[in-house]
């Protein structure tokens, strides 16, 4: 009897979905959260990157047991779906309080971020498990499901660009407020700007709405190194307090174009919009997707038996190292973006087309790996997107801050490649659950997808310890314009060669993985038979 591994457009769109839900979490966690907690929430950046380095590494456990507690999960809608069904609200919710501030001292902040971030952890864990895990039962055949790593990837990276696109421009949205200005004119190029605060904001950024301008504070008292001109300030302001800047750069500026930004208020109600987006593309993932790949029917449930299979599973043990190898070196490169744009090239704004830029280039390259993976075998391919993406990413290194041309095509093009990480390493956590039926006789799926949400998040966690402990070194103080300064040349380590070193080690340690284009031909054709076998006999 044949089976049928084909999977419809719809379905494969449907599935897409979900990972763009999930990287609306991811990536809007990966790319903001530090800039937030460290900028307006108030946290230090080293306290900032513990954080994300503790909470992340408890991941593991709560992965294992997660991928267990999948596999062994029996309902009517599968194995897998009905988790994407249960999590789509909580984990909307959990990604929500992650960007609000409440009033509390430094200990209840950090305890706060602690515990946010924990439950953001968990959420996740509990949808995205389950979520990878899905693409393996999906199908069993290895190149369809290369074509859905395709379509999952560029629905991960259109669900990225959405938030790393639009979140600035909706905290602007959200978080305008109004007050009374009064503007005087200098020179041809030069405005004296006073601002009367009609409300309390305690972090407010004011800056021109095409981010051209550069602003001063209008004070005497402060030296220059304490008023380095910049293309915005932030402050606190106090009601009926009078702030006075000097500003310059444009020709012409009136009091419709300068705009003040309440960025708690605005990061919440966006993450809101954010979460809710968030929700709904889950459900759909839920109603448009189906299982089809079984257990052995003769596989009875064994812990220990799952787990000695898991760990003598070479394909799976060198994924679980190259995985968090290459979250690491995507994760400080997100991480770094926002401060590097914001504090080097003075230019919040231009971080989100930068973003969307990498995006766009990210989605073409998923859809290229299925074409090129078919050439090259999914191992090569992985060994070469490393290489290419980390030394093209290393000339990040020799840009000034007005090479913006350069830093946006360097950007791009290293994405490119590395947007080839994730679509090959979630199909090939799916040979490797295929190698462990071929070669034991059991499967599980769940346990084996978990290396790929302990990977993304431990990973990550490491990129976020890094880029703190870096900037820390540097004395980066977010709320002081004194320390930025300084730490320069460490923001540009962080978006050059840093991460590039780590993909080298990647790409070394990639020479490991045992299986090629022919020998996952050979287990495909295997598992065919079987499977075709069970079913002619029931």
């Amino acid at each position: 009897m044949e089976i049928n591994d084909k999977v419809s457009l719809k379905e494969k769109i449907g599935y897409a979905l979900g990972d763009g839900a999930a990287n609306i979490a991811w990536r809007g966690v990966a790319t903001f959260l530090f800039i937030f907690y460290t900028d307006v929430f108030g946290l230090s950046p080293a306290t900032a990157g513990l954080v994300l380095l503790v909470a992340r590494s408890s991941d593991g456990i709560s992965d294992i047991l997660m991928g267990i507690i999948g596999d062994r999960t029996n309902s009517k809608y599968g194995k897998f779906r009905p988790w994407i069904l249960w999590t789509a609200i909580p984990l909307g919710l959990s990604l929500s309080l992650l960007f609000i501030t409440p009033e509390l001292g430094e200990n209840g902040k950090i305890f706060y971020a602690y515990a946010s971030y924990l439950f953001f952890t968990l959420m996740y864990t509990a949808n995205n498990i389950p979520y990878g895990a899905l693409m393996g039962v999906m199908t069993g055949n290895d190149k369809e499901r290369t074509s859905i790593g395709s379509y999952r990837m560029a629905g991960a990276f259109a669900g990225g660009m959405l938030v790393q696109g639009a979140l600035l421009f909706l905290v602007a949205y959200f978080g305008n407020v109004t007050s009374e200005m009064e503007i005087s004119k200098i020179d041809e190029n030069t405005f004296k700007v006073k601002v009367l605060a009609t409300e309390n904001v305690e972090h407010a950024n004011i800056k021109t709405n095409d981010g051209i301008a550069m602003f001063t504070w209008d004070n005497a008292n402060l030296d220059r190194e304490e008023n380095i001109p910049t293309h915005g300030k932030s402050f606190s302001m106090k009601e009926e307090n009078i702030y006075t800047f000097i500003v310059t750069g444009e020709k012409e500026i009136s009091s419709a174009n300068i705009s003040i930004i309440n960025q708690k208020q605005g990061y919440s109600l966006s993450m809101y919009v954010m979460s809710a987006l968030l929700a709904i593309l889950m459900l759909i993932t839920f109603l448009t997707t189906k299982e089809r790949i079984l257990p052995p029917k003769d596989q009875k449930s064994n812990l220990w038996k799952d787990f000695k299979d898991l760990f003598t599973n070479k394909p799976w043990v060198v994924l679980l190292v190259i995985g968090l190898l290459f979250n690491v070196y995507n994760s400080i490169k997100q991480g770094i973006v926002i401060i590097y744009f914001t504090h080097y090239l003075n230019d919040q704004l231009l971080s989100a087309s930068y973003l969307v830029g990498l995006m766009l280039a990210s989605i073409a390259g998923a859809f290229f790996t299925a074409p090129l993976s078919r050439k090259f075998g999914k191992r090569n391919l992985f060994i070469y997107a490393l290489i290419f993406s980390g030394v093209v990413n290393a000339l990040l290194f020799f840009c000034t801050a007005n090479d913006i041309g350069a830093i946006f095509s360097i950007g791009i093009i290293s994405e490119f490649a590395s947007a080839m990480f994730p679509t090959l390493f979630f199909v090939m956590l799916g040979d490797a659950a295929d190698f462990s039926e071929w070669k034991n006789g059991r499967r599980a799926t769940g346990l084996i997808y978990s290396a790929g949400s302990f990977a993304t998040k431990f990973g990550g966690g490491i990129a976020g310890a890094i880029v703190g402990f870096t900037l820390s070194a540097f004395n980066y103080n977010g709320q002081d314009t004194l320390t930025i300064e300084g730490a320069i040349p460490g923001m540009i380590m962080l978006m050059s060669w840093v991460p590039t070193i780590v993909a080298v080690i990647a790409a070394s340690l990639m020479l490991l993985y045992p299986l090629t284009s022919d020998k996952m031909g050979q287990i495909t054709t295997d598992l065919n038979k079987r499977r075709s076998t069970r079913l002619a006999d029931k």
